[in-house]
């Protein structure tokens, strides 16, 4: 691969430890010479699961640091509040789980860049989505000087069957493989999935893809209610215990 490159000094990662940003820290190693990588990581409630050993992950796939970022509560009072205030749903049928998200975690991540002195940001966005726009739209406001790498517009790598390959040759772990090879995006407010039978519109999730909630056909068949308590548009307590805006009780 021969990419004209502005000299990169320092870049940070928005990094998930899933499959594209694992082969992003080295592929961004090999192609911008004497480019130190330091990761960043949001936690927007994804689950404490997701981001267990991730620091060590990303220091083992050739990062220098890996700074984890607690946005948990900011992202529920800011951002998931006005939405349910507002009402706010895209096309009649989209809770905006992703989209939502997005500000906060670019918004932190132009600051861990300027606090480490790095020249860059980098997004593991594919050229055709419409992340790449949410995450470089928050750049340009908030950072214009730093330079914006995109990988999935300048590398040969098409599927995640080449970045599997890729990861193997430099024997760097991830948890993806061709037989579990989902894309997830969790957050506080939802979860979404892509990749594997999914992408084929007349497949139906295995029962592998379900992670908050069983498959249907093996929930049981017993309701359960669960009492929500609001005020002024804000969860203040679940079946009568407060809560706080990051989702975790009050103590």
């Amino acid at each position: 691969m021969s990419i004209q490159k502005k000299k990169i000094k320092k870049v940070v990662l928005a990094y998930s430890g899933g499959l594209d940003t694992s082969a992003i820290i080295p592929w961004l190693k090999e192609n911008y010479e004497g480019c130190e990588v330091v990761a960043f990581c949001a936690d927007v409630g994804q689950g404490e699961d997701e981001l267990v050993g991730i620091q060590e992950k990303a220091i083992a796939s050739g990062a220098s640091e890996c700074h984890v970022v607690d946005l948990k509560e900011e992202y529920v009072k800011e951002y998931i509040y006005p939405i349910l205030k507002t009402g706010a749903v895209y096309e009649g049928q989209y809770l905006l789980g992703t989209s939502m998200a997005r500000p906060v975690i670019a918004k932190a991540h132009v600051e861990v860049a300027l606090k480490v002195g790095a020249d860059a940001l980098c997004h593991g966005c594919t050229g055709k989505g419409n992340d790449q726009v949410r995450f470089e739209s928050c750049f340009a406001a908030l950072a214009p000087e730093l330079t914006v790498i995109a990988p999935w517009r300048e590398w040969d790598m098409v599927s995640r069957e080449d970045l599997l390959d890729y990861l193997a040759e430099r024997n760097i772990p991830c948890s993806a493989s061709l037989t579990k090879i989902y894309s997830r995006d969790a957050n506080a407010w939802h979860i979404s999935h892509e990749g594997g039978e999914l992408e084929d519109p007349w497949c139906e999730p295995s029962k592998e893809v379900w992670t908050m909630t069983v498959d249907p056909m093996d929930a049981p068949n017993e309701p359960e209610r669960v009492q929500l308590s609001f005020v002024e548009g804000e969860l203040v307590s679940v079946d009568g215990q407060d809560f706080k805006a990051n989702g975790t009780p009050k103590t």
